[in-house]
């Protein structure tokens, strides 16, 4: 029985009873679109008309991982069958001219019992993302895992450095009533396309890279359109396999071949994806959740290498090569002057045809290749060179700088903005960066060091979070680039992974065995990023961005434990008010290494969210971010009553340095802006000595903004009134 379907390209309605669901509609400039639809109900298949342009003479339908060749039959007009079509399906359209359509396409009501019919998809895609859902208890966490993939532009006809290559991790978590277990088998996990937030799609790479046409002369394989080194193919309408990798107990894709531009050819660095459990018996959604899939082509040299760049530094000795194509241009100059430098004849060998791949001579872990005897590693070759390159923007060798422009003159970058974590954002009260690459990395000389194994060789969380404390600067000094040695291990990756001697934060695991970065986020897109794309996972699974830290992500109620959560933590919450007691007055040393050795709150005791608790038969609000101290509610981690009276550092006559912090998060949690207040002829400043904060406090911020310290000023006046609330 065949039942006839009509329609625009965004729903296409099956006359009988049987509908024909589309959504996805094409770019309002590709001039595709489906114009109706017949489903054949005992052959199980569908038939699809399109109508393009008249210069539309080829499309290629890509469905259920496979192409599919139209031909014309009239001035744009095409039709194709499609075998067993699922109930859910995604198809993609692309023209001759580069026009395309993208389109999802739902089947109800059809002849299960004939053709391979897969289950119907209860949460389809489309929109700008929603972050993670989950149903029946289940969470499901996906991240990129360096924070930010790079590749060469879109031309790789003279040489490459790095094809399009992105790698995808997923984990899934049952939830339980104080237990949360890891899901390894009886699922499957898909990727597919999501639109960005901007509204705008990223479905295809084959139309804004020649990389396909070299793919066979720089890496000795031939790629379908749209397929990586891997075979995974990049996202898309059409949702891809991840598969469960034992070794990392982990649900990957590697080398998606995502390229940084959105289908109507506008650049985007931050391109989204969709991942979706489902159980492989059912097929019933287990849980969704939306995460960015980060590449950049930024690293193009043509700041220096460029014709027209106006570096003499850089130019051959033959002089500069111009040509117009402006991505094959510093390319060629980069070659004529690696030979002038090498004794090479790589120039020749790409104006041959004959593409280079730098890696096959220059060791590369990045791709695995073994590179040449008596010839550096890539990573060391180019970092050695460039460091006493003078950069174009100050006159000064990259070497001597102490901050990331030095960094960003290759990688991205100045627009693209790779170092956009917690880390790479952190300011201090004047709003001075506080990290740079270089805190972690060293110098440039440091990272090009042949005695470095690069992609390996890198800084681990304990080198800054250590005892209690963290660190603003990883290694012991930026020239070396040694790491500094910690024997504290709360916060440590873990030892001999993924290498006997190696130890890195984007293989490790913590708590649940989950990995670090499902929680915590990518390399260098540490919780909260300066981009929305990278915190729409968090916010969803937990309400708020930052660590995802909330117990009840993962568990469908709160765990009751004095340390067994991440890194060793107690329960947080209410609960946790009221059976606290036995462990500070017991084993108070427990608490330093996140409540600070004088117990006055640190970094690490900051709350993630606004939080209200029961305390001492009143409540407290503490503002996000606020560092919880002993001194809070009461005398200190042995003290009885509500007011704080003194502290460690009050009685040793030292203050809280942070002033700006103790402003925007302990003062913040009860009032509004009310600094111009802060008097120490004003009592209802003076009334919050012992009372409403600790001595320490009291002191730091009276000493930072009236230049006094207003603690003998109020014993002396005895004032004891207290502010009002607001």
């Amino acid at each position: 029985m065949r039942k006839k379907l009509i329609g625009s390209a965004a729903t296409l309605i099956i006359l009988g009873g049987m509908t024909l669901q589309a959504w996805g509609a094409p770019s309002t400039s590709s001039r595709l679109r489906a114009t109706s639809a017949t489903w054949d109900a005992g052959k199980q298949q569908l038939n699809l008309q399109i109508k393009g342009s008249s210069q539309d003479k080829k499309l290629t339908l890509s469905y259920g991982g496979k192409a599919y060749t139209m031909r014309a039959r009239g001035k744009g007009k095409f039709a194709i069958t499609l075998k067993a079509v699922c109930y859910d399906s995604k198809i993609e359209v692309k023209s001759n001219r580069g026009a395309s359509l993208s389109t999802r396409v739902k089947v109800t009501n059809g002849n299960a019992s004939k053709g391979k019919i897969c289950k119907a998809d209860n949460n389809p895609g489309g929109g700008n993302g929603g972050g993670s859902t989950a149903t029946g208890g289940y969470q499901l966490l996906a991240w990129n895992d360096l924070g930010m993939h790079c590749m060469d532009g879109s031309d790789f006809s003279i040489f490459s450095i790095l094809p399009p290559y992105n790698n995808l991790v997923a984990q899934l978590v049952k939830k339980g009533n104080g237990t949360a277990t890891r899901v390894t088998s009886g699922v499957t996990i898909t990727y597919e396309a999501e639109a960005s937030l901007d509204g705008k799609w990223n479905t295809m790479s084959s139309t804004k890279s020649n990389f396909w046409d070299y793919a066979g002369t720089l890496f000795g394989v031939s790629l379908a359109p749209d397929v990586g080194l891997t075979g995974n193919a990049v996202q898309s309408m059409t949702p891809h396999l991840m598969t469960y990798n034992s070794t990392h107990d982990w649900w990957s894709a590697d080398g998606i071949p995502t390229a940084p531009k959105n289908d109507d050819g506008s650049y985007n660095r931050y391109p989204m994806v969709k991942v979706v459990a489902r159980d492989s018996v059912s097929g019933a959604i287990l849980a969704t959740t939306t995460t960015v899939l980060p590449v950049s082509d930024e690293m193009d040299c043509k700041k220096c290498h460029g014709s027209n760049a106006g570096y003499t530094e850089a130019q051959p000795a033959g002089g500069w090569i111009n040509d117009p194509d402006v991505d094959k241009d510093y390319k060629l100059n980069i070659l004529s002057l690696h030979d002038e430098k090498n004794g090479t004849s790589l120039l020749a060998t790409a104006e041959g045809g004959t593409s280079v791949l730098c890696a096959s001579c220059h060791k590369s872990n990045a791709l695995g290749t073994a590179g040449m005897t008596g010839v550096k590693s890539l990573t060391a070759a180019i970092h050695s060179r460039h460091a006493n390159v003078l950069d174009p923007a100050n006159g000064a060798p990259l070497n001597d700088s102490a901050n990331r422009n030095a960094c960003y003159a290759c990688h991205p970058g100045s627009t693209t903005q790779c170092l956009r974590g917690a880390m790479g954002k952190a300011t201090d009260a004047r709003g001075n960066l506080l990290m740079q690459c270089q805190s972690c990395h060293g110098v440039m000389s440091a990272v090009g060091d042949s005695s470095r194994e690069g992609w390996y060789d890198e800084p681990g969380c304990q080198h800054c979070h250590h005892d209690g404390i963290r660190d603003l600067q990883a290694v012991n000094d930026l020239t070396s680039g040694s790491l500094k040695v910690v024997t504290d291990t709360r916060f440590a990756t873990n030892p001999n992974t993924p290498l006997a001697g190696k130890s890195l934060y984007r293989f490790s695991t913590g708590h649940g065995d989950l990995q670090c970065e499902a929680c915590h986020g990518a390399t260098h897109a540490i919780y909260p990023s300066l981009r929305a794309e990278d915190n729409i996972q968090s916010i969803a699974a937990q309400g708020h961005t930052g660590t995802i830290a909330e117990c009840t992500a993962c568990h469908l109620s709160v765990p009751n434990t004095v340390n067994g959560g991440p890194h060793g933590m107690h329960t947080v919450g209410q609960g946790w008010i009221s059976s606290h007691q036995d462990v500070a007055e017991k084993n108070p040393a427990s608490c330093t290494a996140c409540h600070g050795n004088n117990y006055e709150g640190s970094p690490l005791s900051r709350t993630f969210s606004t939080r209200t608790f029961s305390v001492e038969n009143s409540s407290k609000t503490f503002a996000a971010g606020h560092p919880i101290s002993c001194y809070d509610c009461h005398n200190g981690p042995g003290g009885e009553g509500t007011a704080p009276v003194s502290s460690p550092s009050a009685a040793s006559g030292n203050t809280t340095s942070n002033v700006s912090q103790i402003l925007s998060t302990t003062c913040r949690s009860c009032h509004s802006n009310k600094q111009s207040l802060v008097s120490c002829s004003n009592s209802k400043w003076t009334a919050h000595n012992g009372k409403r904060v600790s001595t320490a406090i009291y002191n730091a911020v009276s000493k930072s903004i009236t230049g006094a310290i207003c603690s003998s000023v109020a014993s002396s006046t005895g004032s004891s009134q207290e502010d009002d609330d607001d």
